[in-house]
């Protein structure tokens, strides 16, 4: 099974192209231009690259959502097009679970902290645990289903876990989130936590791609035409519009 997998969800713009278990290409960019000038020039540069045949693509894994506005509406409208002219279907990978799957395998309880502004942030509790057959690998479980609250609800619901189950384990923070509210998690996390590292803290098209391919086996997957963002929450317009309302 081929993928083309996009994620323009957050500041970070990728692209990649993965076959079964093998990412044949990714491009990765986080700099100061918008996905609008970035993602498109990517697609040509991986299609460039790699000779590919965009007929071949069974289908297009795209991080759905929650995110920036601006950039899922891009990203969507990117993945729409591609899928209407190429006519395959469309795998709407939630964004926070994929920003999880950085960490595939690892056993801490890893929570993803995207800037949502408005003093809140995009998040989500996963963990991995191994699959119920031997060699099947790790399976993504989700304790905290991606939602919108201020960085302080997160922790506190960490801190509640770690007493309930009387556990010590440890929590790990990724996403451009951790850069704004550094500070507040060391302030009230109560258990043992770690920063992760430059190589795997930021969307990746990869990620989206593997989990992509097991929620098309699932048989989670749109036709282009009925593909639409998940915000989580309304826009900046209609929320001044339900208040004038």
């Amino acid at each position: 099974m081929k993928l083309l997998a996009l994620d323009s969800s957050g500041l970070v713009a990728s692209a990649a192209i993965v076959e079964d278990d093998v990412t044949i290409a990714e491009y990765t960019i986080n700099y100061k231009k918008t996905h609008s000038q970035t993602l498109l020039p990517m697609l040509e540069e991986l299609r460039r690259m790699t000779e590919l045949d965009l007929h071949t693509i069974d289908a297009i894994a795209i991080a759905a959502g929650p995110g920036s506005f601006t950039g899922l509406r891009i990203g969507s409208a990117t993945a729409k097009g591609l899928g209407l002219a190429l006519d395959i279907p469309i795998i709407p990978v939630p964004t926070v679970d994929a920003l999880a799957y950085n960490f595939y395998g690892r056993e801490q309880l890893i929570c993803p902290i995207m800037d949502a502004r408005r003093n809140q942030v995009y998040t989500g509790l996963y963990e991995f645990r191994t699959g119920a057959e031997i060699g099947s690998g790790y399976d993504l479980c989700i304790v905290k289903k991606q939602c919108v609250v201020e960085v302080a609800q997160i922790v506190e619901q960490i801190n509640e876990l770690a007493q309930a189950s009387d556990s010590e384990k440890e929590v790990i923070f990724l996403g451009d989130g951790v850069s704004v509210y550094r500070d507040k998690i060391a302030e009230l996390i109560k258990v043992k936590y770690s920063f992760a590292p430059a190589c795997c803290n930021r969307q990746r098209a990869s990620c989206v791609a593997a989990l992509g391919v097991i929620l098309y086996k699932n048989g989670v997957r749109q036709s282009a035409a009925e593909h639409a963002p998940d915000y989580l929450r309304l826009s900046q317009a209609e929320r001044e519009r339900a208040e004038k309302g």
